[in-house]
C-alpha cells in the first residue's frame, strides 16, 4: 500500500456506503486529489448489515430525486467497477390496515404524481394477489411502488470506493482519526494514527462515530445508535426470488426475499439506545447481543401476517446498531461551527437508498460551494446545539426509530426529550390551556383549550387523524377573534441578530436584497439571496441607530440564518453579529381592536399618523418600557412587543387585563399559519427556498436593484436578479382556495391546471375566515403567457385522489389591498 499522504484536497472520514459515495462522486467532478480514512476495514459500522432497501419515494421532491438517483447508480455500478451490487427491481408493496393509513397512503399516491414516481393503489384483493404469502385479514387496501429494489449493502460500497480508486482517490483502512485540526475557525486537516495530513476541506462520514468525530471539531452532530433488529428464516421452499418488499407499517414490520429466504425486520415504537457510554474502540463487523422479548411483539404479529414463518424456522437473530436523528432526517452539509468542515451522517436506517444521492449532492456542494438545489430537509443548521447533548439524543431517539414507520399524522409532535426551552411566557400559557409545539426545542402554544372546557376536564392534548383534529373548533374560534377583535401570541421563539459597527450598514446591504440604509426607527423587510437569486432567509431588518441593527427571522432557521450572516461578514469590516434570540420575549398583538388593547397600557400615541406600519418605537407599557414594532404575519393591525425576558411576565398581564372585554383571546401557531396562508404570506422551508428565485417568489418588492452598492460591493444575487427579469419568469407562486370547504391541504398535493399536473402545494391550511382550505404553489409559466394567461386557466388541487376545484389568485385572497394593515 501506498505511504500515507501528508495533504489532501479532500479528507474523508469514514468507510461505510456514504462516506465511499461521496468520495466516488468528487472523483467523477474531477476532485481526484481525495483520502478516505477508515478507522478498522470498509462497511465495518452499520453498511454491512443494512438490510438494503431501495426506495424512491421520499417526504419531499428533492428527497425522492436524490432517491431514485441512488438506483439509477446502483444499477450501472457493475459494470463500471465489476462489483456486483445485487440491485435488482423488485418492486415494492406497503399494505394499510387501518383507515388512517390508507388515507396516508392516498395521499402519498398523489404526492407521487408531482414527484415522477409511478405508484398503484391496490385493493385488499390485488395486495393478496401481488404477494401470495400476505394474510389480508384486516387489510383496507396497498401502495405498490413497481420501481422500488433491493440491493447489497456491502458490495454497493465496494464498487462505490473501487469507482472512486479507479479515478485516482487513495483509500487507507485501519487509520483511525484522533484529532481534528483547526485554524482561524478553518478545518486544516486531522491526525491519524499513521501520522498527520493536511486538507483543504474535512467530510465526517463516520456514521454512528460521526458524534464523536463532529466533537473533535467542536461541531454539533446531533445523533445516537439504537439497537436495531430482523430474523432471517430457513430456505422457504419454491420462494419467488422477484417477490417485492412487503412494508406493514402498522405492524412495525417489513418483508424481503433474502437468497430464498424471508427477513424480516422491525421498526418498534420504543426502541433501544446503544453505546452510551461510546461505541468500543474495537467494534468491527460485530454483533449486539440477542433480545428475543424485544423483538417478539413484531414476530407474534408477524406471524399471523406471514403464516408461512410459523414453520419456515429462524437461520438467523440479528441485532446490530443502526445511528438515529433527533427528526429522522439526515444531517448533510458544511458544519455551522467550522469552515471547510462538512458531514453526511445520521441516515435513520435509510442509508443504502438515500447515499448515492446524498454523496451526490454533497460532492457537488464541495465542489460548487454550494447547495445542487434545496435541501433544507436534512441541512445540518436545521440542529440547535442543544440537541448535541447525549442524554436528549438518548432519549429521544427512542422515538425515532419507530417513527420510520409510525402513522404520519400532519401535525404529529415528538413525545420524548420535551420541554427544554421555555419562553417566559411558557407557564402563563399553560396555565391558560396550551397545547405545546416544538420548534428548534422551544416550546410554543400551538393552540388552546378555552376555560370553560378545561373545567370540564379537556385537556390540550393532541388527538391525530387526517381529518379535522380536536382543535380544528379551538383553532377556529382563535382565528375568528384574530379577524374580528384581537390574538394574542406568544413569538419569543423568533430568532433576534444584533448587527452593529461602523459598517454594519454596509455590511448589511450587501447581504440584504432590501435597500436597508433607512432612518432609524425603520423596518425593513427583506429576503438574503444566493448568487442565483435564490432565497437564503426570509426576514426582518430593524434600524435602531445609525451603526445598530435588530435581524428577525423564524424560530426554525436560527442556526442557519446566524451562520450565514456570520460568513458573510468581511474579515475587514468593523461589525459584528450577537445572537440575542434567548434575551428578549416577544408578544404579539394582532387585530382590529390591537391599538384599543395597547393604548389603554401605554402613553405613546399609537395612532397610524404617529405610529405607522413597518415602523418601530421604544414606548412605556405598563411600568416598563418595551420596543414595539408595528408589523404583521396574519394580515391584521397589530404590534410585536420586544421586552427584556426578565420583565416578560408582567407585560403579559398587562395586556390580558387590558384585553378584557375587548376580545383578545390567546392564540396558537396553527392559527398563524392559517392566518399567514390567507394572506398569501410566504414561509421559509416552504414557499421560499434557496433554490426559488426570489421574482417567482413574487417578492420582487423587496428587492432593490436600484440601491447604491455599499462599502463591499452591490447586494449578493443582484445580478441573478436583473437577469430573471430580462429573461421574465419560468414559475409563479399562486395561491388557491379549494370552492370545496370540506377536504383539507397540508403540502405537496398536485395542482393540476386544465387537466394535467403541473406542479405541487408548498404549503397549505384551513381558511377559516375565507371558508375552505388554502395552498400556495409554483406554476410553471408557459411561454409567452401573461399573469392574467395563467389565472384564466382552470385549476384543481389533488387531495389523496381525489381532484378539487380551486380559485387561484396572484394577489392576497384576504385584504388585497392592506386596508386591514394600515389602519
Amino acid at each position: 500500500m501506498a505511504d500515507f499522504p501528508k495533504n489532501t484536497q479532500v479528507l474523508i472520514i469514514g468507510g461505510g456506503v456514504v462516506g465511499c459515495s461521496v468520495a466516488y462522486h468528487l472523483a467523477h467532478l474531477g476532485w481526484t486529489d481525495v483520502v478516505l480514512v477508515e478507522r478498522k476495514q470498509l462497511t465495518c459500522g452499520t453498511t454491512w448489515h443494512a438490510a438494503g432497501l431501495i426506495a424512491q419515494l421520499r417526504a419531499t421532491i428533492n428527497m425522492t430525486r436524490l432517491a431514485k438517483y441512488s438506483q439509477e447508480l446502483y444499477g450501472k455500478l457493475e459494470e463500471e467497477t465489476g462489483i456486483a451490487t445485487g440491485f435488482k427491481r423488485n418492486g415494492s408493496l406497503a399494505v394499510a390496515t387501518s383507515e388512517h393509513r390508507m388515507e396516508e397512503f392516498l395521499r402519498n399516491a398523489s404526492m407521487a404524481k408531482t414527484h415522477g414516481v409511478d405508484v398503484n393503489v391496490l385493493t385488499t384483493k390485488d395486495c393478496g394477489d401481488m404477494y401470495p404469502y400476505l394474510n389480508t385479514d384486516g387489510v383496507v387496501g396497498g401502495l405498490h411502488i413497481p420501481l422500488d429494489g433491493q440491493g447489497d449493502p456491502a458490495n454497493i460500497a465496494m464498487a462505490l470506493a473501487r469507482g472512486a480508486r479507479q479515478k485516482g482517490v487513495k483509500v487507507f483502512e485501519n487509520t483511525k482519526v484522533e484529532a481534528i485540526h483547526i485554524r482561524d475557525g478553518r478545518a486544516t486537516g486531522a491526525l491519524t494514527d499513521k501520522g498527520e495530513i493536511s486538507a483543504d476541506i474535512v467530510v465526517n462520514c463516520a456514521g454512528m462515530w460521526a458524534h464523536e468525530v463532529g466533537r473533535m471539531a467542536g461541531v454539533n452532530v446531533p445523533l445516537h445508535a439504537c439497537e436495531h433488529f430482523y430474523i432471517l428464516t430457513e430456505a422457504v421452499q419454491d420462494l419467488p426470488g422477484n417477490l417485492p418488499v412487503l412494508r406493514v407499517p402498522d405492524e412495525c414490520a417489513y418483508y424481503k426475499e433474502d437468497a430464498g429466504k424471508i427477513l424480516l425486520g422491525a421498526f418498534e415504537p420504543v426502541s433501544k439506545p446503544w453505546g452510551m457510554d461510546g461505541i468500543p474502540d474495537d467494534f468491527c463487523f460485530d454483533e449486539l447481543p440477542e433480545d428475543f422479548d424485544h423483538f417478539q411483539p413484531v414476530l407474534e404479529q408477524a406471524v399471523e401476517r406471514l403464516p408461512l414463518l410459523e414453520t419456515a424456522g429462524i437461520h438467523t437473530f440479528f441485532n446490530g446498531p443502526e445511528s438515529f436523528t433527533p427528526d429522522d432526517r439526515y444531517i448533510l452539509g458544511p458544519s455551522p461551527e467550522v469552515e471547510n468542515f462538512f458531514v453526511a451522517a445520521g441516515f435513520n436506517s435509510v442509508g443504502i437508498q438515500s447515499a448515492g444521492g446524498a454523496g451526490k449532492a454533497l460532492a457537488e456542494w464541495i465542489v460548487d460551494s454550494a447547495p445542487p438545489f434545496d435541501l433544507w430537509d436534512v441541512d445540518i443548521r436545521r440542529m440547535s446545539p442543544y440537541q448535541g447533548n447525549r442524554t436528549y439524543l438518548k432519549n429521544r431517539v427512542t422515538e425515532t426509530l419507530g417513527l420510520l414507520y409510525a402513522d404520519h399524522f400532519p401535525y404529529r409532535q415528538y413525545e420524548t426529550a420535551r420541554d427544554i426551552r421555555h419562553t417566559p411566557f411558557h407557564d402563563k400559557m399553560a396555565e391558560r390551556g396550551a397545547c405545546f409545539g416544538e420548534t428548534a426545542g422551544w416550546e410554543r402554544p400551538h393552540w388552546f383549550v378555552p376555560a370553560d372546557d378545561l373545567k370540564k376536564g379537556v385537556k390540550p392534548e393532541y388527538e391525530y387523524s387526517w381529518g379535522r383534529q380536536n382543535w380544528f373548533g379551538y383553532a377556529a374560534e382563535e382565528h375568528r377573534a384574530v379577524r374580528e377583535k384581537a390574538g394574542a401570541f406568544d413569538l419569543s421563539a423568533f430568532g433576534k441578530f444584533l448587527v452593529e459597527g461602523p459598517d454594519a450598514m454596509d455590511v448589511l446591504q450587501r447581504i440584504c436584497g432590501n435597500d436597508i440604509n433607512v432612518e432609524p426607527g425603520r423596518i425593513v423587510y427583506t429576503q438574503w439571496l444566493n448568487e442565483r437569486g435564490g432565497i437564503e432567509a426570509d426576514l426582518t431588518v430593524s434600524r435602531l441607530a445609525a451603526d445598530r441593527f435588530m435581524v428577525i427571522t423564524g424560530a426554525a432557521v436560527g442556526t442557519r440564518d446566524f451562520t450565514w450572516l456570520k460568513r458573510h461578514i468581511p474579515e475587514e469590516a468593523r461589525c459584528i453579529a450577537v445572537d440575542m434570540t434567548a434575551a428578549e420575549a416577544v408578544l404579539g398583538v394582532m387585530g382590529p381592536n390591537a391599538r384599543k388593547i395597547l393604548q389603554k397600557v401605554t402613553p405613546a400615541d399609537l395612532s397610524k399618523e404617529a405610529f405607522p406600519f413597518g415602523t418601530f418605537q421604544t414606548i412605556e407599557l405598563g411600568m416598563v418600557t418595551v420596543r414595539a414594532h408595528r408589523i404583521t404575519y396574519v394580515g391584521e393591525l397589530g404590534w410585536e412587543i420586544y421586552v427584556s425576558a426578565d420583565m416578560a411576565r408582567h407585560v403579559f398581564d398587562t395586556v390580558m387585563e387590558a384585553g378584557e372585554g375587548e376580545g383578545l383571546r390567546l392564540a396558537g401557531m396553527h392559527v398563524l399559519d392559517s392566518c399567514r396562508m390567507e394572506k398569501g404570506y410566504r414561509h421559509f422551508g416552504h414557499d421560499v427556498t434557496d433554490e426559488d428565485h426570489v421574482l417567482e417568489a413574487g417578492l420582487g418588492f423587496a428587492v432593490k436593484t436600484a440601491k447604491e452598492d455599499g462599502k463591499f460591493g452591490p447586494f449578493i444575487g443582484r445580478d441573478a436578479v436583473v437577469a430573471r427579469k430580462e429573461e421574465g419568469l419560468k414559475n409563479r407562486l399562486v395561491q388557491f382556495l379549494l370552492n370545496d370547504p370540506e377536504p383539507l391541504l397540508f403540502h405537496t398535493e398536485p395542482i393540476v391546471r386544465d387537466g394535467e399536473v403541473v406542479g405541487y402545494l408548498t404549503s397549505g391550511n384551513y381558511g377559516h375566515h375565507l371558508g375552505g382550505a388554502v395552498g400556495l404553489g409554483y406554476v410553471p409559466v408557459r411561454e409567452g403567457e401573461s399573469a392574467k394567461d395563467m389565472l384564466a386557466s382552470q385549476f384543481e388541487i389533488e387531495v389523496a385522489g381525489r381532484r378539487v376545484a380551486a380559485t387561484a389568485s396572484l394577489k392576497p385572497l384576504y385584504d388585497p389591498t392592506n386596508e386591514q394593515i394600515r389602519q
